[in-house]
């Protein structure tokens, strides 16, 4: 048993009635186990956070600033520790946990200097009106739940923590159940930086720790980041309160390939967009969409690429693709291979669960997948690849945009002119262009329709933390 909870600056036990298993993907075998928060350990976090409010947002954006670098350089020092935890409860391969973490450690050093670079508490404001002068303050939104999911734990935690610490909010965070050991690094750094009780405070759980953080009446704010069934709980709870919510929630993304792409190329992005992670990312490109011109070569290419890659354990550094993180979503994944065979999707590639210790599937390609099909609409959440042709660049627009979802696609074109007017005319909030999924702190991330509410990331990220207050006084 490990002590999970980090409530106003100390490690506590839990007292929920669940147990919580941590397994190894690559055989699932359980390696630790902790006991969740009660709703009543929910309760002190959140009063923690409140009564640190007061002091922590007085505190000058340098300070805060020095407080984010030492978040920094504290993950750096760890940096080994991180990603064999990483690589052991998410099975992501070495070169995967390694990105993570220096993903981890941008955020809060951006967050940092985006900190130190705030403007003073006062601007003024120039009024039309003779008789009156008026300012603006940006303070803290308050105290804010954060929760994160299982698929990118230390990213997505570091993208909600850095910018709502640099904005001077305290926070209560929960991991998902299914990782929640690399999270508790946070709760350490926090101690040995001295950052002041009920700052940060971290609660671990299932379901239920987790309702009880977003129903909690003490909350100035929410940032969710997961599926979309669990998204619309967490806003209805937010809706109780009359409380503002950032959602980062799933997608279906496109990849558009015309047909003066170089064939090769297109397929290493391709690769890229759906077994990274072992496709267990809201912005997996899962739905295909290449250009009659291109297909017969490409798919052949695409076919061999998916069936050469390796998939085992990723301790072996031969390794391109890992396991899924948890059983629940090896069966989720399999029974998607099963719904493929209902519909007697044609399969070039995978297309099964891998019978071995573990959690392992193939990488999967279906072609000529129709629009009524469930793989087409549904995210997945699993290395699922489903691809259908177009003959025109609106045909390609059209069919890409018939999502419910809208958070990334990616374009890959020669006539980099198309390329940036198609992007364009993509309704989604990320587009790349000619490339792997390349993220980066100073950009945003979030999307649009289904995708969520909000925006993460690069100054965006920083003012969904921030309350926008306006003084005005009358001179006679």
């Amino acid at each position: 048993m490990t002590t999970p909870h980090f409530i106003d600056g100390r490690w506590v036990e839990g007292q929920g009635s669940d147990c919580i298993v941590v397994h190894d993907p690559s055989s699932g075998q359980p390696f630790a186990e902790l006991m969740a928060a009660s709703t009543g350990q929910v309760d002190q976090a959140v009063a923690a956070a409140r009564r640190a409010l007061a002091g922590w947002k007085t505190v000058t954006p340098a300070e805060r600033a020095a407080y984010l670098r030492g978040f920094a350089e504290q993950l750096g020092q760890r940096r080994d520790e991180l990603i064999a935890l990483q690589m052991r409860n998410n099975g992501k391969p070495r070169f995967e946990a390694e990105i993570d973490l220096d993903d981890a450690i941008a955020t809060f050093a951006y967050y940092a200097d985006l900190a130190e670079q705030l403007p003073g508490k006062n601007r003024d404001v120039p009024l039309a009106a003779p008789g009156f002068t008026a300012r603006t303050r940006l303070e803290p939104v308050g105290v804010v739940g954060l929760i994160v999911p299982w698929n990118f734990p230390l990213v997505t935690s570091a993208w909600k923590l850095a910018p709502a610490l640099a904005a001077g909010c305290t926070v209560v965070l929960k991991p998902s159940e299914v990782t929640p050991l690399v999270e508790q690094a946070y709760g350490q750094i926090a101690e040995q930086l001295g950052l002041p009780p009920g700052v940060l405070n971290i609660v671990n759980g299932k379901a239920e720790t987790g309702a009880a953080l977003s129903g909690h009446s003490g909350l100035d704010k929410l940032s969710f980041t997961g599926s979309n069934g669990v998204g619309s709980q967490v806003m209805r709870a937010a809706a109780a309160q009359c409380r503002p919510v950032t959602l980062e929630l799933g997608g279906k993304s496109a990849i558009v390939v015309f047909d003066d792409c170089d064939v090769d190329q297109a397929v290493e992005w391709i690769v890229a967009g759906i077994t990274w992670n072992a496709g267990q990312m809201c912005s997996a490109t899962s739905r295909l969409l290449v250009q009659d011109g291109i297909a017969d070569a490409l798919l052949p290419r695409l076919q061999a690429a998916l069936e050469q890659l390796q998939v085992g354990n990723p301790l072996l550094e031969e390794v391109g693709m890992g396991p899924l993180t948890s059983q629940a979503q090896w069966l989720k994944v399999a029974g998607y291979f099963a719904t493929a065979r209902e519909e007697g999707l044609k399969c070039l590639a995978g297309g099964q669960a891998l019978d071995r210790d573990g959690w392992f599937v193939s990488p999967t390609l279906y072609v000529d997948v129709p629009t009524s099909s469930r793989l087409w609409s549904e995210e997945i959440f699993g290395p699922v690849l489903c691809a259908r042709r177009f003959a025109s660049e609106a045909e390609a627009i059209a069919q890409a945009n018939d999502s419910r979802f809208g958070l990334v696609a990616t374009v890959c074109s020669a006539d980099l002119e198309r390329a940036e007017r198609v992007a364009d005319a993509l309704e989604v909030g990320h587009v790349w262009i000619n490339s792997v999924q390349a993220v980066f702190v100073e950009t945003s991330w979030g999307g649009t329709k289904g995708s969520g509410i909000g925006r993460e990331l690069g100054p965006w990220g920083l003012s969904g933390y921030q309350s926008v207050k306006h003084v005005t006084r009358c001179l006679g």
